[in-house]
């Protein structure tokens, strides 16, 4: 657990950095880059238009999780526009939660006795 813990600090410091240094040198205009490329049918598109699908998917989970609750619904919404930047501070909140319980962690309410 601890070294799942470390990669995803790992990635939420990077992301950080990363994020910040493209926000300084482009701005927030991510939308009309991130669908751009896509409408251009070209490599880069194909790429975002693969990422917005495993968006989609840690939404949907992050949604399931949560039982599909008030709650799951509006972490879906963070989870789907949050990137990785969310989930890794999901997952961290949720392995100091559970104590490490990786059932619990991907199950949540889920599990049966």
């Amino acid at each position: 657990m601890q070294g799942f813990r470390l990669f995803l600090l790992a990635a939420l410091i990077g992301l950080l950095i990363y994020t910040g240094i493209t926000i300084s040198n482009h701005g927030l205009n991510l939308l009309p880059v991130f669908f751009g490329d896509m409408k251009a049918m070209a490599w880069p598109g194909q790429f975002n238009f693969d990422f917005m699908w495993f968006l989609a998917l840690s939404a949907l989970w992050t949604m399931w999780r949560n039982q599909f609750s008030a709650k799951g619904l509006g972490l879906g919404l963070l989870a789907f526009f949050g990137g990785m930047l969310f989930l890794s501070i999901y997952l961290l909140v949720l392995s100091f939660k559970t104590k490490g319980n990786i059932e619990k962690i991907l199950m949540g309410e889920h599990i049966r006795p």
